[in-house]
């Protein structure tokens, strides 16, 4: 059997030799941007917002309270002060919200402990806690070569690329709004099909998923054998000698390319984490696949490598866990489309999966696989708008991106593509970022922007097709900014190369320029919008949680058609229909368990969300000692609530200290929510003590003591001259009796007859 020929890289670059200087710590973003509403067991400042049955005697009364206080009866229950005497808690009235439902404040406690002090009340339907929200604002991330305005070498623009279009950078693809929507989904993977990745590479390290090695040719491979499962980049370089003669001879020779970690880094790197760069789609997960090394790879390995990773039969190796819902391959050569690529383009596209290439550096026409059919094929821009003078071109194009480009023809790079790499020439050494000196340029880095695009598409909206992502980002393109004084027009690849700047029109570069914003916004508008409620957020092992999918809704003219409930991290399961609008899971060992819900809408289109629960061992054990527990009226009592815990896995974030009875006879003088507190007596009676302990899971658990205050013995009489109080009054008293008696007794003895 003949070799086929190897596919060669796409970069046009200069290979990464220097060590880019450390940078900065960039500061964190302050502006408003989507947050998860957290509510903080340990606060003392409690927030609820309560219903009240339809039946609710204290509707009723607080009602006709109103009418008699000239207060309109019409305005909302204001009913802190009842509530607080039938709790025994004292309760501030917040806003009413309905003619039944209304605001209560506490302090002294936090928002889960007053909720469920509420709901224990047979006239309350429910209490929830009053959480915060915030606005869903621009997001920027704080990687530090994100931002403009960098040092000379890194370069000065920054990430241009990725934030939105300006006058003088038009091509810019703007995720900032496509993170408003979404940042990407963990369930999509994206399969890089590129030299490997270096596994360690802060940027990469935390995305990455199982991938597989295919290159099959040892001398290829470089890394001591054939295929395996480990797609680590070991290195590409070809020494001068090796390029003169023998296997790699007119390879080129050159230093490691590191191509598999660069193209890696600008689909999903990770974002927001204060180090190097940004990724197009942070949250998504990162497939490295194995097919290029020393010279490239052959066909077969990549047309392989391409049905494994998107879950098709036929490898000779076990289906990844996740198949792949987008391909990258930042890889080709010329020539036309082959039936083993189309054949393998046509059964990955049919089962779900977005195929998308570099459409090549030779400014010919588009090479192969990017020219087959059902492919995504992706044109280089400058950052002005204009096809870069390398880019392939054609009408094999499906869209163009930026693919970076130095504007001047000496010094450092100005509009360079910022990737993850390393600094070492031959073996990975030290994990670095391209820059302006030891840039980046090519389509092999405007196809990644598409793919992480694609993800983006697939995580606002899990139902859409190949076909519908393609059309979806077409549509939303930014069209070409037109004819430019001294720039001629781009014309129909010919034998000649078109290696100059030229204007771009659909019937060369594609739809349009990449609007990765509009592109996102246009897939979330076409997917029903799944809302999941859940009965608590915490629960015990054993204990079952109601699941509700009722309110998901479906864009106009359409409707919910259907309910898929799953479990997919965790251990948990269903106790009751996984296709109904709701459902009931049933916890079996401590830990997190998270749900799915996708619903599908009338139109055939789904979309997914998913919530976490933390399942605890148990609730906390409430315990306290008194110094006494029968005191005296004026002494005081000190209580402690150290030997309080929690469950294994848990831990104590809150005690409460109350008074539940005999509230008039007693009151603390030490803080009410500390481990240990002091209580004073101030009449006699039975005083009965409550402590509440929280835990990290938000679970309470109280125990109550009675303490019986005795009378003072120092109301009865008083001695200022005695150390021991009125009881040595008391003794004085009685001696002077005793010697009065004495004497009396002395005085009537007999007198002795005189003799």
């Amino acid at each position: 059997m003949s070799l086929l020929r190897r596919s060669l890289l796409l970069p046009t670059m200069l290979v990464v030799a220097g060590l880019l200087g450390a940078a900065a710590s960039g500061e964190q973003n302050n502006l408003p941007t989507r947050r998860t509403p957290a509510v903080d067991a340990t606060s003392t400042s409690a927030r609820v917002i309560v219903k009240y049955r339809n039946n609710a005697s204290v509707l009723s009364t607080g009602r006709a309270t109103a009418q008699s206080s000239s207060v309109s009866a019409h305005a909302g229950p204001q009913l802190a002060s009842t509530m607080g005497g039938r709790l025994g808690v004292a309760l501030s009235d917040g806003r009413p919200l309905s003619a039944n439902s209304q605001v209560l404040m506490a302090s002294g406690m936090s928002s889960q402990v007053l909720a469920d002090k509420l709901a224990t009340d047979t006239d309350v339907e429910w209490a929830v806690v009053d959480g915060r929200r915030f606005a869903l604002g621009t997001y920027t991330p704080n990687d530090p070569l994100y931002a403009d305005s960098q040092s000379s070498a890194t370069p000065v623009a920054g990430q241009w690329y990725l934030r939105a279009p300006t006058t003088s950078i038009k091509s810019a693809i703007d995720v900032e709004t496509a993170w408003a929507t979404t940042q990407g989904d963990s369930s999509v993977v994206v399969a890089v099909l590129d030299t490997g990745i270096i596994k360690t590479h802060p940027d990469l390290a935390s995305k990455l998923v199982s991938g597989y090695d295919f290159v099959s040719d040892t001398s290829v491979a470089n890394d001591g054998d054939a295929r395996d499962s480990d797609p680590s980049d070991p290195g590409d370089w070809i020494t001068t000698a090796e390029n003169a003669s023998g296997t790699f001879k007119d390879c080129g020779a050159g230093d490691s390319s590191w191509h598999g970690t660069q193209t890696a880094s600008l689909i999903g790197a990770a974002t927001n984490n204060g180090v190097g760069m940004a990724g197009v789609a942070p949250n998504v997960m990162l497939m490295p696949v194995r097919v290029l090394g020393k010279c490239g790879g052959y066909d077969s390995d990549i047309i392989a490598a391409m049905r494994w990773a998107g879950g098709l039969t036929g490898s000779g190796v076990t289906a990844p866990t996740t198949p792949a819902k987008v391909l990258n391959l930042s890889l080709g050569s010329s020539g036309t489309c082959s039936a083993a690529y189309q054949s393998a383009v046509t059964d990955l596209t049919a089962a779900g999966v977005v195929v998308v290439a570099a459409a090549g550096n030779d400014g010919l026409a588009v090479g192969t696989p990017a020219n087959c059919s059902g492919v995504i094929a992706v044109a280089g821009l400058r950052h002005s708008g204009t096809k870069v003078g390398f880019s392939d071109l054609g009408t094999a194009v499906t869209i163009s991106a930026p693919a970076g480009n130095c504007v001047n023809s000496s010094g450092t790079c100005v509009y360079p593509i910022i990737t993850a790499t390393n600094t070492g020439t031959t073996s990975p050494t030290t994990s670095t970022y391209s820059d302006g000196t030891n840039y980046s340029v090519g389509t092999s880095f405007s196809a990644p922007l598409v793919s992480g695009t694609a993800a983006l598409m697939l995580s606002a909206s899990s139902s859409l097709t190949p076909g519908q992502v393609t059309t979806l980002l077409k549509s939303s393109a930014t069209a070409f900014p037109g004819a430019e004084t001294g720039v001629s027009a781009c014309h129909a690849p010919t034998s000649t190369a078109q290696t100059s700047e030229c204007y771009c029109t659909t019937s060369t570069c594609g739809a349009g320029m990449l609007n990765t914003g509009a592109a996102v916004v246009a897939a979330k508008a076409t997917a029903p919008t799944p809302v999941l409620t859940a009965s608590a957020n915490t629960l015990l092992v054993g204990e079952s949680l109601s699941l509700d999918g009722s309110s998901s809704t479906a864009p106009s003219g359409r409707t919910v058609a259907s309910y898929l409930w799953q479990i997919t991290s965790g251990s948990a399961s269903f106790s009751s229909s996984t296709t109904a609008a709701s459902t009931t899971l049933l916890t079996t060992t401590t830990g997190t368990v998270t749900v799915k819900l996708t619903v599908t809408d009338s139109s055939g289109y789904s979309a997914s969300t998913s919530q976490s629960f933390t399942v605890a061992a148990g609730k906390p054990t409430a315990s306290f000692t008194a110094s006494t527990a029968t005191p005296s009226v004026g002494a005081t009592v000190t209580l402690d609530g150290s030997a309080s815990k929690a469950t294994s896995g848990a831990s104590l974030t809150g005690y409460l200290w109350e008074i539940t009875s005999g509230t008039s006879l007693a009151s603390f003088s030490g803080s009410t929510t500390t481990a240990s507190t002091t209580l004073s007596a101030t009449a006699a009676g039975s005083v009965t003590v409550r402590l509440t302990v929280t835990d990290s899971n938000g679970y309470t658990n109280s125990t109550t003591q009675v303490l019986t205050v005795s009378a003072s013995a120092a109301n009865t009489t008083t001695s200022s001259n005695s150390d021991s109080g009125g009881g040595g009054g008391a003794f004085s008293a009685l001696w002077a009796l005793g010697l009065l008696i004495l004497a009396l007794m002395l005085g009537r003895r007999p007198v002795a007859q005189r003799r």
